[in-house]
């Protein structure tokens, strides 16, 4: 089964090395056939401080305007990752397809990505301790029994949002961390877009989805907009494990 299938992903992520990040030449391989037919690039990687996935596209594109001096080819950094990524990406086609030029486009990008927040939790700490990322979440007591981390990532970084114990309280606190940051900022809930994202359950995740919809509501009435419920990756989940959970906040180009 798939689920099966994303676990071993997460387990055995040496058994996957295309997991880890995009070559120079892969870059090369999808920029090239667009620049021969003079076609504009967006390439939207993400964040660098996950990965280097963004000098590898910034290395082909200057490969390739030694070959052709006049194309346009932009690299950004999302500064998010995963699901808020994708929405990202989503996004950015909306305001391209608006008849915004390449140039309009990338300025927009840049400035809706700064709005990104992820709030999140996982099911243990171990995977977070095996590929080093514990040491920028300073205060987690790793070892204590029944820890559940709160995670935010913001401006490319991941931060120690507080600890919780126990699955269903994590979860509950994801969501009153974002509505809570939603209220500090006073959004215009109609300029936001939201998704939920899972690992391994997607049940989980349709559950968790409904009882975020239904306190967003409350807090603020005027929302009717589609909540989507999307896989984190197998590749972020190495570093998670298979159950992170979480809800991604970041700024749309209009409201559909």
């Amino acid at each position: 089964p798939i689920r099966d299938f994303y676990q071993f992903m997460v387990d055995n992520p040496k058994v996957f090395p295309k997991t880890s990040m995009p070559s120079i030449q892969d870059y090369l391989n999808v920029f090239t056939p667009l620049v021969e037919q003079n076609i504009d690039i967006i390439c939207i990687c993400i964040t660098t401080k996950f990965s280097g996935s963004f000098n590898s596209a910034v290395n082909a594109k200057n490969i390739l305007l030694d070959d052709y001096p006049d194309a346009k080819i932009e690299i950004i950094d999302a500064t998010v990752n995963t699901v808020l990524h994708g929405m990202l990406v989503e996004e950015a086609v909306a305001k391209k397809n608006s008849g915004a030029t390449l140039e309009e486009t990338v300025a927009f990008i840049n400035q809706i990505k700064e709005s990104g927040r992820i709030f999140f939790t996982i099911g243990s700490m171990d995977y977070l301790i095996h590929g080093g990322r514990v040491g920028k979440l300073s205060g987690i007591a790793a070892g204590a029994l029944g820890i559940k981390p709160l995670i935010l990532l913001k401006d490319g970084e991941i931060f120690n949002n507080g600890i919780t114990r126990g699955r269903k309280k994590s979860k509950n606190k994801v969501i009153e961390q974002a509505i809570s940051y939603l209220q500090e900022i006073n959004a215009d809930i109609n300029e936001y877009r939201f998704a939920v994202g899972f690992g391994y359950d997607e049940a989980e995740g349709e559950e968790f989805k409904n009882v975020f919809v239904n306190e967003l509501k409350k807090a603020f009435p005027g929302f009717d907009d589609e909540v989507f419920v999307r896989q984190i990756g197998a590749t972020i989940g190495v570093h998670t494990g298979p159950y992170p959970i979480g809800i991604g906040i970041i700024k749309r180009y209009a409201k559909k």
